[in-house]
């Protein structure tokens, strides 16, 4: 009996013990329990991960989102803790519906959000645990939503919506030229700063505006002989080359960079190049168009292309100045934008240079050669992936690349296939930028968030610029007119203007450029000419100096 009562004793205090134990441990659990911080564990915006560190894109304007905290939620908190900002500041009004025990939260607009809008989810550390905990860490998560799919302008013909660009982008030059000297506006913020290259630029527009009834012969002759007379009585020149920028009322050198404010060849090119091609157009025996034919070789004649080539090297140069000489010393070599520097350099009725200039200087003896495949398309010349587009249009406007070539190219293989590579980047988007598609595509030089860059697919920024679609018009009809009808009737809410597209944009971050520049604005009317009638290519080849100086430095074409 003693036995068993000690044994019993022993068995008690063994239950006891273990209970006590037991408890104990239990207690401490709970402690460590409560004391686990009250955290976000999990997101989702309809079914997909949705994730503080990334932005998530192409949100339907209903998103149904859901959050999971390790923690039950105080419910009579969560409206207030959990917002949602438009733009990151409007409030958004929200349902909200209490899932697992409480410990998640589904999220629903009470109205549809906005099309191609920011949106933050933020989760403030006033939100409480069903126990009173407070959030740990406060939560701020984005989406952009997707963009409206309906057209934002009546759907037009193919032809009559090539009319309502060209004709709207015009008015950059022609409401909004310069009202002293006629020339281009750098910008449409420039004020009085007017652009020699954009201007020429303008001139080849202004002839497809007269050729398409845009304005009258008798109104585009008017505003040539103003821009005409402006550049030989007023426009500084040096050695008969003009300024990159000039004052449009009084002429003077507006300098581009501290030592660039003298001669800038290559704009004096795409400006010469202009004049060239509407003294072809205005090509009447009557004495205004005579007389304006007579000063615009004056200013032709006047250049002095053999000066730039500095002591008489083989090879020209880009700027010089009369305050700084030559310090800029940068050689105008290939391949880039400046072959019509060298055409016209070699075309020169006074100052012609000899070929052996183009040959070491801009093909740099062949080294200028690529030869290279992408995506399927050999480039034959220029930098990996052809570079920015306008390489392979500025030179082009007046230059009929059809049937062009010369040791070093095919020269219609190269700007058809750069802008055929150009276009498949885009597609394959290595970069995974939000927008990139065969509807939006197009990397060249523009504005960029805060500032310019020349964009390429091996200076991929995410910008777009619809100059470099539009301005492959010829090169690449199909998937230039699917951009167009893209940033026309689907994004033209953002894009459009009474200037016409503006100069870029940026989907992933849903910015939109307000400018518009002459000389991206000049190329996309040229380009959609020359695809549908070749009317600049015409007259510009016609010159007889061209055809010489194309001769002269080896080129062949049918039209030589």
């Amino acid at each position: 009996m003693r036995f068993f009562l000690f044994n019993f004793i022993g068995l008690f205090c063994s239950v006891a013990f273990f209970t006590s134990c037991k408890k104990a441990a239990s207690n401490q659990s709970n402690e460590v329990v409560n004391n686990t911080p009250f955290l976000l564990a999990g997101s989702s915006i309809n079914g997909e991960s949705f994730s503080k560190d990334l932005i998530s894109y192409d949100v339907n304007t209903t998103p149904n989102i859901v959050l999971r905290f390790n923690k039950k939620i105080n419910r009579t908190i969560a409206a207030n803790a959990i917002v949602l900002l438009k733009n990151g500041n409007e409030s958004v009004k929200l349902n909200y519906s209490f899932l697992q025990n409480d410990s998640a939260v589904s999220i629903v607009a009470q109205a549809s959000l906005a099309y191609l809008t920011k949106y933050i989810l933020s989760i403030d550390n006033s939100l409480q645990s069903e126990s009173k905990q407070t959030l740990s860490i406060p939560v701020s998560m984005g989406f952009i939503t997707t963009m409206d799919s309906t057209d934002k302008f009546p759907v037009l013909t193919e032809a009559a919506l090539l009319d309502t660009v060209q004709k709207a982008t015009f008015n950059y030059f022609w409401n909004f030229g310069h009202p002293i000297s006629g020339m281009a506006r750098e910008r449409n913020t420039s004020g009085d700063i007017v652009t020699s290259g954009g201007t020429g630029f303008g001139i080849m527009a202004l002839v497809v505006a007269v050729e398409r009834n845009f304005i009258s012969r008798s109104e585009g002759l008017a505003r040539m002989k103003t821009i005409v007379s402006f550049l030989q009585n007023k426009a500084k020149r040096f050695h008969g080359a003009f300024p990159h920028w000039l004052n449009g009322i009084t002429g003077d050198v507006v300098p581009f960079s501290i030592k660039d404010n003298g001669a800038d060849l290559v704009e004096t090119s795409f400006l010469i190049a202009g004049l060239l091609s509407a003294r072809m157009y205005f090509s009447g025996l009557n004495t205004e168009e005579s007389t304006l034919r007579n000063n615009i070789n004056l200013i032709w004649d006047a250049v002095d292309w053999n000066w730039f080539r500095q002591n008489n090297q083989q090879t020209l140069y880009w700027h010089w100045s009369p305050d700084y000489q030559w310090d800029l010393n940068l050689k105008i070599s290939g391949w880039n934008e400046c072959l019509i520097t060298y055409v016209l350099a070699a075309s020169s009725n006074t100052n012609a240079i000899p070929r052996e200039t183009y040959l070491n200087g801009f093909a740099r003896n062949g080294s200028m050669k690529n030869n290279a495949v992408y995506y399927n398309y050999k480039l034959p010349l220029g930098p990996e992936l052809g570079g920015p587009l306008f390489l392979s249009q500025y030179s082009f406007l007046g230059i009929d690349p059809r049937g062009l070539s010369d040791p070093f190219a095919d020269y219609q293989e190269q700007v058809v296939n750069h802008s055929l590579i150009n276009y498949n980047y885009c597609i394959n988007n290595p970069k995974m930028y939000w927008g990139y598609s065969q509807n939006c595509w197009g990397l060249s030089a523009s504005d960029i968030p805060n500032g310019y860059s020349a964009s390429s697919p091996t200076n991929d920024l995410g910008v777009i610029a619809p100059t470099a679609a539009l301005s492959a018009f010829p090169f690449t009809p199909k998937e230039s007119m699917q951009a167009l009808k893209f940033f026309y009737y689907k994004l033209g809410d953002k894009l459009w203007t009474e200037y016409g597209f503006v100069d870029a944009f940026k989907l992933q971050d849903l910015w939109f450029s307000t400018s518009t520049l002459a000389i991206d604005q000049g190329p996309s009317i040229i380009m959609i000419e020359n695809y549908r009638s070749g009317l600049i290519w015409k007259l510009f080849t016609a010159c007889p100096e061209i055809k010489n100086g194309l001769k002269k430095l080896g080129f062949t074409a049918p039209y030589l």
